[in-house]
């Protein structure tokens, strides 16, 4: 009796073992959903919504600024679905200050084999620019609700452009861009370029850029044919050449540019992580603002401290007010130290970050420059502060103080007092 009853108990611990064990087929199933979860929560990470041919881009559907008020659009770019040779891209975007249609459209066609990353690209865009910054061809997507400095944003050009480019994967660790450009250049605000006894209000621009950037610490392996990047090392080191080719295309300057950066973590045994980022670029021969630098400036002209009350940057000086300063050579330091978060319960982890940010630059021929006032960085610029972020919902708060060389006479005109807002996928 004893002996059937373990049989019977054995048989049946048996079968309820079998009946959680997926089969084959619930495996295959099983992990077809994980791959196209991660593969949703991937695009989402870089800003876009994908559906079977057409990846929506989540960044054109809402912006903030200044000049146009509120600007929503559509845009997105088609997926391997459709055809792993080809792709098509675009957006169109509206402003309802400036009540003015902005748009882009462009494809491009994939060398070499299926699972190259080389590609051949052009568009055409007919958008705005924020005046003084530089962006480097080779970066990364990055996607949040939205961009916080883009919401003070005042000074910006109208461009159309036509451009030609081609992304190489030189090595594993080494990406490329080579991109020609062509532009019709209009600032939005009054602002006249004098040279050689010549006023410009608009001009023409032909614009050969490369850039490169090295991630030598960064591993990679292939999945599915394609490979991915699976951990992000430190330090990387991004390079930008651009040199603007006068009388090719009625381009009207003569001026070369080089763009540097590198960022470096360190990962703490605690869970801090520190974070430091070096950025610097010269301008040198015929250059119009659109094209010098500022230090991304995050504080609008505003006389209280709670006028000034907006949203703090990621990389941005927060007691610097915009169209403050401009440069042809400049160089900034940033230092974060991420503390590790403070447990308090289970949903509620705020994060301490430190932080000190450094400027310096200066600009030859400043009275080109006509109708715009301005200072330069020759003195060299500190602030230093710090955030306490994911209060509630991703946003907290940020503080900063301005010291040194330009230290304003009123003690509250020094003082940054902002929110923050982290949330990223």
């Amino acid at each position: 009796m004893l002996r059937a009853f373990c049989i019977v108990f054995i048989l049946f611990v048996t079968i309820q073992i079998q009946a959680q064990v997926p089969s084959e087929a619930e495996k295959k199933t099983i992990f077809n959903d994980s791959l196209k979860k991660v593969e949703f929560l991937s695009n989402i990470g870089v800003g876009y919504f994908p559906t079977k041919y057409f990846k929506i881009d989540l960044r054109s559907l809402f912006k903030l600024n200044q000049y146009e008020g509120v600007r929503t659009g559509l845009g997105g770019i088609t997926t391997d679905a459709l055809s792993k040779r080809f792709r098509l891209n675009g957006y169109f975007a509206y402003g309802f200050k400036d009540q003015t249609w902005k748009y882009s459209f462009g494809g491009g066609m994939r060398l070499g084999q299926l699972n190259s990353n080389s590609w051949l690209n052009y568009s055409y865009t007919n958008d705005i620019t924020e005046t003084g910054s530089s962006t480097f061809l080779t970066d990364k997507r990055f996607f949040s609700f939205f961009e916080p400095r883009l919401i003070n944003i005042s000074l910006f050009h109208k461009h159309l452009t036509h451009a030609v480019s081609i992304e190489h994967k030189i090595t594993n660790h080494l990406l490329s861009e080579l991109r020609f450009a062509v532009s019709d250049v209009t600032p939005t605000y009054d602002y006249i370029f004098v040279l050689n006894n010549q006023e410009f209000r608009r001009f023409d621009q032909s614009l050969l850029k490369l850039s490169l950037q090295w991630s030598p610490f960064s591993v990679y392996e292939y999945d599915d044919k394609r490979l991915v990047e699976v951990k992000d090392g430190y330090p990387k080191f991004t390079l930008q050449g651009t040199q603007s080719i006068k009388g090719l295309f009625k381009s009207d300057f003569n001026f070369s540019k080089i763009d540097f950066r590198t960022v470096y973590q360190i990962f703490h045994r605690n869970r801090a992580i520190s974070r430091f980022t070096i950025v610097a670029g010269l301008a040198v021969g015929e250059t119009p603002l659109t094209n010098l630098y500022h230090a991304y400036p995050n504080n609008i002209n505003k006389t209280t401290i709670l006028q000034r009350f907006t949203v703090a940057g990621l990389n941005s000086f927060e007691t610097m007010y915009f169209n403050e300063f401009f440069s042809d050579r400049f160089a900034t330091f940033q230092f974060k130290h991420f503390l590790k978060p403070f447990e308090v319960t289970q949903w509620f982890k705020p994060q301490l970050v430190l932080i000190t940010r450094h400027a310096i630059g200066d600009m030859n021929n400043i009275d080109r420059h006509q109708n715009i006032t301005f200072d330069t960085l020759d003195k060299f610029y500190s602030e230093s502060g710090f955030e306490i972020n994911k209060l509630i919902f991703g946003f907290g708060l940020s503080f900063a103080y301005r010291y040194g060389s330009y230290h304003l006479p009123v003690w509250e005109d020094n003082l940054s007092f902002k929110f923050t807002f982290n949330l990223t996928f």
